[in-house]
């Protein structure tokens, strides 16, 4: 019993000083364990660990609908991934980008102000709301946790705004507010997703990690998942699935180009293209894909490929 007891201790203890290992990294998770949350992105990763899901499907997955992308996660097992309710700056700027994630909580003094002592030995510059700016990458797009704070609860206004313009050239999504719409609605190409818009400042709220598991609303939210806002709301698509969100809506925008166009020249009826369709339809839709490739909204290179894939 008393061997049992001292093995018990010595667990504990070596729980312990994991805890106070990751503490010491200064509120950013290490590369190790964002890789081990990602496991099953299998592509190049930033040397903070998170998933580096290419630039190109990136640039494509600005036109995918966010119900094309819920609808493919959905498939996959994934039913915690969208959060609506934003106040967005615009309605039709989309977002997309690499989440950075970052945690807020209510300040708590013996806490915030290790973590402060903690930034100043590591050179950090500024207040802590200002760290994850410095940390950002073209692609990327800040997001935040700010516990649905509105009234002195802005994480920024148009000076950090036009700050994390420059360095991502995406926009944010923060679970609080922000200030200065009218200077941030000048940003050319941002975009921001917060619950309210106030004019305080923000006071009584610690940063607590950075590139750690977050919550949005109803969605989980890892470092290096792919943001997708649009106007009815925001999907954070796992890294390992960025590629099939974006292909599956590619195939299916071509399957409705497709449908509209041959509806209009009346050469099927409306329950032939909304059921299955029959050989004959997809061997037209095949030879419709290679006399149209050049004009087609979708890469002609991701054309060569579905009809490499299609038997018709």
């Amino acid at each position: 019993m008393k061997i049992k007891c001292e093995s018990m201790n010595i667990l504990k203890l070596a729980l312990i000083l994991i805890m106070v290992c990751d503490i010491a990294t200064a509120q950013t998770t290490s590369r190790e364990q964002i890789v081990f949350l990602t496991s099953q992105w299998e592509g190049d990763r930033f040397e903070d660990g998170r998933p580096k899901v290419e630039n190109d499907i990136l640039m494509r997955m600005k036109n995918v609908s966010i119900e094309e992308a819920w609808g493919v996660l959905r498939n996959e097992g994934y039913h915690n991934q969208f959060e609506g309710g934003w106040e967005p700056l615009h309605d039709d700027v989309p977002v997309v980008g690499r989440a950075l994630t970052v945690q807020y909580l209510p300040n708590r003094p013996d806490v915030s102000e290790q973590i402060e002592r903690k930034g100043k030995e590591e050179d950090r510059i500024g207040n802590p709301n200002s760290w994850p700016i410095d940390m950002l990458q073209e692609n990327d797009v800040y997001v935040a946790d700010g516990f649905g704070k509105i009234v002195n609860g802005t994480l920024i206004g148009d000076n950090l705004g036009n700050a994390i313009y420059a360095k991502s050239k995406t926009g944010v999504v923060f679970n609080a507010s922000s200030r200065d719409m009218a200077g941030l609605s000048k940003i050319e190409g941002f975009n921001a997703f917060v619950r309210g818009w106030h004019p305080s400042y923000l006071t009584e709220v610690m940063l607590l990690s950075i590139n750690a598991p977050i919550r949005i609303g109803a969605a989980t939210v890892l470092p290096g998942d792919i943001v997708l806002g649009k106007k009815e709301g925001v999907v954070f698509i796992p890294s390992h699935l960025a590629e099939k969100v974006v292909v599956t809506s590619e195939v299916v925008r071509l399957r409705d180009l497709f449908g509209i166009g041959r509806l209009k020249e009346g050469k099927y009826t409306p329950g032939q293209i909304d059921n299955k369709w029959t050989d004959e339809i997809e061997k037209d839709f095949s030879e419709w894909l290679t006399e149209h490739m050049d004009e087609l909204p979708v890469p002609k290179e991701q054309i060569q490929e579905l009809l490499k894939q299609r038997t018709w």
